[in-house]
Order: C-alpha cells, then structure tokens, then sequence
C-alpha cells in the first residue's frame, strides 16, 4: 500500500503532461490540414501543387 504514496502523484503527473502536449499541439495548429496527408498518396505532384494553390 506503500507504493500507492508514489503511483498516484506519478499518474497524475502525466495525465497533466499529456493535456497539456495535447493543448500545446492544438495552439501550434498542428491539426490544422489532416485531408491533405491522406491525400498526397492518391494525387500526383502536379495535382498536389494545385491542391496547396487553392488553400
């Protein structure tokens, strides 16, 4: 039951670390363009070219 004293504190230490990751990857718009990933393995370069125009 000991362990308990250093588990809990641990546990909460990385569930705020990764909230805030989470956060800190939002505000840096790193979720900005998920469409134009998965489309890059179905367009070709001239399409893509195009795609990153239009945007």
């Amino acid at each position: 039951m000991n362990i308990l004293i250093f588990l809990i504190p641990i546990s909460i230490l990385l569930g705020l670390t990764f909230v805030a990751l989470c956060f800190w990857s939002i505000n840096n718009e790193q979720y900005e363009d998920l469409d134009l990933n998965a489309e890059k393995i179905i367009f070709d370069d001239e399409s893509l070219r195009r795609l990153n125009d239009d945007k």
